[in-house]
């Protein structure tokens, strides 16, 4: 179903009111398309850009069919959206709830992929600790461990060597799980990718520099080579192929050693390593995963300055506490910085609560990169 752009516009359901939630309504507003999110948290971050919000966990059958009976399309920004409960509303569903059961189970996801001819890292189902054992001996030690469903921004991974005690292993992941090779990568990758009603559109290549599996930068340009940027782009297309819907897809790759590109993850959804294309680029990724879902005609992805680079803002500190932001003063004194604080009332240690653009002129990327963070280290958590 493609929905006419006429004003007043639609009304866009989305499961999930989280940042990403909280910046699909920003960009919806101005094409005129109201946003109605789902989310058990009351308020969630994205209340106060939403027209409004139901408060309900995302499993919830019964909310879900109340969200799409006031939508024209629903769509999701977490994974944790029900796909049966999505796929028996009346109301179109985009990207498909097929293609979110898929994305759910890493095992499934890479299976299917395989299937698809994407190409990636070496991976084994894993049950039980034989099958660990197994895997660790065909792959190599040490492996990474994947919980099959549930993990995200690192949670449930959790690299294993032989020598570990690998029942613990199993039950920290939460049992039945994935191991995958551990891959000597160059550079972390990352493509949003977006189909529409019959056309597809890139953003530009994008570095990710990740610690403790958390994403801190995005850097664009990456330094990668255009013949590495050219596989980027053909494995990013190729996986989208391979996934049914409409929408933007966070695709994330590893740039081997070898100057190879094999894909990591996918997001059926806007994703972290896209926040860099509200400033630097022509269409963010937020409004054109509405255009996508919409059927409506997709927005150019040009780089719009010589370099982008995007920090984000993690909670610190080794407990939960009320969030409050101080230092602001700096980042608002500097020009070509924006700041997007995504009204998380509160903060734990590594929990995104934020992020930093910084745009530039320069094709000096370090030192864009050395104003990002120096911005970021201006920015603290009150105790």
């Amino acid at each position: 179903m493609t929905v006419d752009p006429t004003l007043p516009g639609p009304t866009l359901g989305v499961v999930g009111g989280g940042q990403l939630g909280r910046m699909l309504a920003e960009a919806a507003a101005p094409l005129g398309v109201d946003v109605i999110v789902l989310d058990p948290t009351d308020p969630c971050p994205a209340a106060r850009s939403a027209s409004d919000q139901i408060v309900a966990d995302f499993d919830d059958a019964e909310a879900i069919a109340r969200l799409a009976e006031r939508s024209d399309i629903l769509t999701l920004e977490i994974e944790l959206a029900d796909p049966h409960a999505l796929e028996a509303v009346d109301t179109p569903v985009e990207p498909a709830p097929a293609t979110l059961a898929t994305i759910q189970d890493k095992l499934d996801q890479m299976e299917h992929l395989e299937q698809a001819g994407v190409p990636l890292p070496p991976f084994r189902r894993v049950d039980t600790k034989a099958d660990l054992e197994r895997a660790l001996d065909e792959l190599g030690s040490p492996v990474m461990l994947k919980a099959r469903t549930g993990g995200y921004d690192g949670r449930g991974n959790m690299p294993v060597h032989a020598e570990y005690d690998l029942e613990a292993a199993l039950e920290a992941v939460g049992g039945s799980a994935m191991a995958e090779a551990f891959i000597e990568f160059e550079r972390e990758l990352a493509v949003m990718a977006a189909r529409g009603s019959g056309e597809t559109m890139l953003h530009p290549v994008t570095e990710t520099v990740h610690r403790d599996e958390i994403l801190r930068e995005t850097i664009v340009p990456p330094a990668a080579d255009a013949s590495v940027i050219a596989k980027a782009e053909s494995v990013a297309r190729t996986a989208l192929e391979a996934l049914e819907g409409r929408g933007i897809f966070g695709i994330e790759l590893f740039e081997t050693v070898d100057g190879e590109v094999l894909l990591n993850e996918v997001a059926p959804r806007p994703h972290n390593s896209g926040h860099w294309t509200i400033e630097g680029a022509v269409t963010s990724q937020f409004e054109q995963h509405i255009r996508a879902v919409l059927g409506w005609p997709l927005g150019p992805t040009d780089r719009i300055h010589e370099t982008v680079v995007s920090v984000n803002v993690l909670g610190d500190g080794t407990t939960a506490r009320s969030a409050q932001l101080t230092g602001l003063d700096r980042i608002l004194a500097s020009p070509r910085s924006h700041l997007h604080w995504y009204g998380k009332v509160q903060t734990r240690p590594l929990r995104k609560m934020g992020h930093l653009t910084v745009t530039s002129d320069s094709d000096d990327i370090d030192l864009v990169r050395s104003r990002g963070n120096t911005l970021r280290g201006h920015l603290e958590f009150a105790e």
